[in-house]
C-alpha cells in the first residue's frame, strides 16, 4: 500500500483513535514519494528559476517536501554543475542558484511543464485517499442532519425526506419555487459527514500533471496541531461544496488542459469528490439537461468517472459526491426515466406557512441583533401579502430584515421591527413587472435565493 494510504505506523495510533480514515504518512526517501528523481529535480531546478537564489529549506517548503529528500536532490544537482553554493544558511543549510547550464536546463524544463509548485501525488494515492474519505462510507442519523440545520428552520417532514436521500449516496432533486433555501439545504447537508479531509494539491500520472485544490471551492482549515507527521503535499480541508449554477458547460466536466504551460486542471465533479456537488437553476444552464444528464449517467451508475487526458490516455478517478440537482422547474419535464432511476430522490421545498415565517423572522432577528415583535410581523402579512396575494418565500425574512436595518442605518434611525419601516422598504422590495404597454402583469420580482 502506498505510504500516503498507510495507518499502520505506531506514530498513527493516535490518529486512528481519532476517528481517522486516511492519513498521508510523512515520506522518508524519494521512492516513497512516487516520483521520480528526473521530475523531482526539474521541479527545483524551476523555483529556482522563478524564485531566484533560495536556501534548501525554503525549496523544501515550496515544493512541500522533507528537508532531508531535498538536501539529497541538491546535491546531486551540484554534483552535475546545475546549481551552486552562492552562502550559509541557517541550521547547517546552504543558498542554492544556478549555473549557466542549469539556468538552460530549467528554462527546458519550464517549456516542457510551466509547473512549479507543491509536488503532486501519485495518481493511485489520490483515488485511495478518495475511496477511504467517501461520504457513502458511514450512514446519515437524524441527529447528525438536525444538527447541521439548527440555526435555520427545516420543519420535521423535511428532515424524514432530506435523511434517506443523502443515505443513499446516489444524489436527489431538490425543487420548488425560487427563495425558499435549497441551496442553503445542500450547503448544509455537508457539513453532516465530519468536517475534514485530506485533499493533495497535484496529482500525476505518468508525465501528466492534474492540479486538485482550488481554494475557491476547498478551504483550508485553521492550523492545529496534528496527532502525527504528515506528507505535506497534502493539504487539510474542509468537506467540499462545489455549487455551479447557469454558467456549467461539458468543458467544466473534462480536464482542461493548458498547450502553453502543459499542466491540466481537474473537473468540477473531481473537485467535489468527498464531498457536495450542487448543480444549482438546474434546467437553465448554457447545455441541455439531456446532454448534461448523459454525461453522468454511467458514473452516477458505477461511482467512478472515465476522464481523457491530453495525451489521449483515458484514466479513472473516483465520482464519490453526493451530487444535488436544485431547480424551479418540474424534474418530470426534464428528465427521462432512465435518469429518474439513478436519482430516484425527489424533495420539493415549499413556501412556508405564516407560523413558520414567524420563526423564520425570529432566527433573523436573533442573527442580525433585532427585537423581534410579533405584531410588526402579523402586520407585513395582512399588508403586504394577504393583501396582494403574494407567496411566502423562506429567504423574505432574511432579506427584509436587512433593508430595514439599511434604512435605519441611513435615516440614524433604531433598528427595530416597526410596521412603518416595512411600509418604506415594501415598494422597493416588491417590484411590479409591467408590460411593454404599461398593463400590470402578474409576474412579481421575487428575491433569489
Amino acid at each position: 500500500m502506498p505510504a500516503t494510504a498507510s495507518l499502520s505506523e505506531p506514530t498513527l495510533i493516535s490518529a486512528l483513535l481519532g476517528g481517522e480514515r486516511f492519513w498521508p504518512t510523512e515520506p522518508q526517501t524519494i521512492e516513497e514519494l512516487g516520483l521520480s528523481e528526473p521530475f523531482l529535480e526539474s521541479l527545483v531546478c524551476k523555483m529556482l528559476l522563478s524564485g531566484g537564489n533560495s536556501s534548501g529549506r525554503e525549496l523544501a517548503a515550496m515544493a512541500c517536501l522533507p528537508f532531508t529528500i531535498v538536501e539529497k536532490l541538491l546535491t546531486r544537482l551540484r554534483t552535475r554543475l546545475l546549481v551552486t553554493h552562492t552562502g550559509a544558511g541557517q541550521f547547517n543549510d546552504y543558498v542554492y542558484c544556478l549555473t549557466d547550464e542549469g539556468r538552460a536546463r530549467a528554462q527546458a524544463f519550464h517549456r516542457d511543464c510551466a509547473y512549479v509548485g507543491p509536488a503532486p501525488v501519485p495518481l493511485m494515492d489520490y483515488v485511495i485517499s478518495v475511496e477511504a474519505q467517501a461520504i457513502g462510507d458511514e450512514p446519515m442519523r437524524r441527529g447528525d442532519l438536525a444538527d447541521a440545520f439548527q440555526d435555520i428552520s427545516v420543519s420535521s417532514d423535511m428532515l424524514d425526506m432530506l435523511g434517506p436521500a443523502v443515505n443513499s449516496s446516489s444524489g436527489l432533486f431538490l425543487y420548488g419555487p425560487p427563495g425558499n433555501g435549497k441551496s442553503t439545504l445542500a450547503t448544509r447537508i455537508t457539513s453532516c459527514f465530519g468536517q475534514e479531509i485530506w485533499l493533495p494539491h497535484a496529482v500525476i500520472d505518468g508525465r501528466e500533471l492534474i492540479t486538485v485544490f482550488d481554494p475557491a471551492y476547498h478551504k483550508r482549515t485553521e492550523h492545529q496541531t496534528l496527532a502525527a507527521p504528515y506528507d505535506k503535499r497534502w493539504i487539510r480541508i474542509r468537506r467540499p461544496t462545489v455549487v455551479v449554477g447557469g454558467e456549467l458547460t461539458l468543458d467544466s466536466l473534462e480536464i482542461r488542459h493548458d498547450p502553453v504551460a502543459n499542466i491540466c486542471e481537474a473537473p468540477l465533479q473531481m473537485k467535489s469528490n468527498c464531498g457536495c456537488l450542487l448543480i444549482d437553476d438546474f434546467g437553465r444552464q448554457r447545455i441541455s439537461p439531456a446532454d448534461l444528464l448523459n454525461r453522468w449517467i454511467v458514473p452516477l451508475e458505477n461511482r467512478h468517472d472515465f476522464l481523457t487526458l491530453a495525451t489521449g490516455k483515458k484514466i479513472i478517478v473516483p465520482f464519490e459526491q453526493l451530487i444535488i440537482f436544485s431547480t424551479n422547474l418540474d424534474p418530470a419535464q426534464l428528465v427521462d426515466e432512465a435518469f429518474v432511476r439513478r436519482i430516484p430522490y425527489r424533495v420539493e421545498v415549499c413556501d412556508p406557512e405564516e407560523d413558520e415565517f414567524h420563526c423564520l423572522f425570529q432566527l433573523a432577528a436573533e442573527k442580525y441583533g433585532c427585537c423581534y415583535d410579533p405584531d410588526a410581523i402579523d402586520y407585513l402579512l395582512e399588508r403586504h401579502y394577504r393583501a396582494k396575494g403574494r407567496p411566502l418565500r423562506r429567504c423574505h425574512a432574511r432579506d427584509l430584515l436587512l433593508q430595514v436595518r439599511n434604512y435605519c442605518a441611513y435615516n440614524e434611525l433604531e433598528f427595530e421591527m416597526a410596521p412603518d419601516y416595512f411600509d418604506r422598504i415594501a415598494h422597493g422590495f416588491f417590484t411590479e413587472v409591467r408590460t411593454r404597454d404599461h398593463q400590470s402583469a402578474d409576474t412579481l420580482f421575487e428575491n433569489a435565493e
